[in-house]
């Protein structure tokens, strides 16, 4: 947090730079990150490239989501959200670019994701509950969003020693 690159508005792809080698290493080095650090989404961004890329895996052997929805291993291009739904789902969001923190956010429970794959094939897919969380959060930081300009109430952000100390576990009140 902090970085200028995290504030604008991504780039988005054209199909020659999507099949372009350094794209396609791009992908495979962002995928190897989010692992590396037990995510379950990565945004170009955050990686200091303002394209519009995001990558998404939700495995039952993540030790921070373990009873979560699997996604198998996503790639994200040039995305467009659309919410099916006004309810929404309050989740404590967290993230590799505001390392230490924790907010509640709500956001809408069921979305459709419209999208291009690694290989710049359109996909069109709808998710409900975490993994439309999750999208939202990466497809946020391509449009210079971060979780933190989401949160509606200010004392539910929290350290993350005081967020396991008293909030882990808490059931959000959906609004």
């Amino acid at each position: 947090m902090g970085h200028p690159i995290l504030r604008v508005v991504a780039k988005k792809l054209s199909e020659k730079e999507i099949h372009s080698e350094l794209t396609q290493n791009l992908i495979d080095d962002m995928i190897e990150t989010m692992r590396e650090y037990d995510g379950v989404g990565l945004a170009a961004p955050q990686v200091h490239q303002s394209l519009q890329i995001a990558v998404m895996e939700i495995t039952s052997d993540n030790p921070r989501y373990p009873d979560e929805e699997s996604v198998p291993t996503t790639v994200i291009i040039n995305p467009i959200i659309t919410p099916l739904t006004e309810e929404t789902l309050g989740i404590w969001e967290g993230c590799l670019s505001v390392r230490g923190l924790r907010g509640l956010v709500y956001r809408p429970k069921h979305i459709r994701l419209e999208a291009l794959d690694r290989k710049g094939k359109k996909w069109t897919k709808e998710y409900k509950g975490f993994p439309a969380v999750a999208v939202q959060h990466e497809t946020d930081h391509l449009f210079g969003k971060l979780f933190l300009d989401r949160i509606t109430d200010f004392s539910k952000l929290a350290f993350m020693e005081e967020f396991k100390k008293y909030h882990l576990g808490e059931e959000p009140d959906l609004e």
